[in-house]
């Protein structure tokens, strides 16, 4: 079974210490499986977003140990954990964080050319082939700013993919969407969970999202309910 684990979360707690002394989790313990779509719910100071932070081996400030496709990663280098991210993180922001004067295709790829496991043809392919699944291939040669919000979110996603990670986490990715979009992003998250197999995590305070994931986790005061 273990190897049915994309995520183990053990023990976790973490303080924050400005201005006073502050437990933000409080005891964290959980597993996602591989191809699992699961929402973090929770009122605003909750918690949800300082634990994707941390499922994410962007906060290593906390006690407790974090587990991805059954490798430590409590206790790693900024170095390792950089590498390991890069490889094996997809990141869907609430802002889709794209190079305004670059084209869709140029975003796309990268992550890809940054962590230098393909040769650029096969990179431009794989962004290419991406941008298709997603239903955005006829804007890949025009300038990210030139996209609709809708748009510019699915070319985030596309990027995400591009080095076939383990696991996509999202930070209220669908928070600045209207509802459509809002539904063709949750669209393509399921898409990716049950055809890809591929694990996704997100952060939202969309009922209607939430609802329709395969698991929903929630905080309250930094516990788990």
């Amino acid at each position: 079974m273990e190897n049915q684990i994309a995520l183990k979360v053990s023990n976790i707690d973490k303080f924050f210490y400005e201005p006073s002394k502050f437990q933000v989790l409080k005891d964290i313990n959980f597993d996602v499986k591989k191809g699992e779509f699961l929402s973090l719910v929770g009122k605003s100071g909750s918690g949800k977003s300082t634990l994707l932070y941390v499922l994410s081996t962007m906060d290593t400030d906390y006690s407790g140990s974090l587990e991805i496709n059954g490798k430590t990663l409590t206790g790693s280098t900024q170095n390792e954990l950089a590498k390991f991210r890069n490889a094996n993180i997809g990141f869907v922001f609430q802002f889709h964080y794209l190079l305004p004067d670059f084209s869709t295709l140029d975003n796309v790829m990268l992550p890809a050319l940054k962590l230098r496991k393909k040769s650029k043809e096969e990179i431009r392919e794989m962004a290419y082939e991406n941008l298709k699944l997603l239903g955005i291939e006829d804007q890949a040669k025009k300038s990210a700013n030139k996209l609709s919000g809708g748009q510019q979110q699915r070319v985030a996603i596309a990027r995400a993919l591009i080095n076939e990670p383990a696991i996509i986490m999202g930070d209220e990715p669908t928070g600045n969407l209207d509802s459509k979009n809002t539904q063709t992003v949750f669209d393509i998250f399921q898409q990716l969970s049950e055809e890809r197999g591929q694990t996704i995590i997100a952060v939202t305070h969309d009922d209607e999202f939430a609802k329709n994931t395969d698991r929903i986790l929630e905080l309250s005061d930094g516990s788990m309910l």
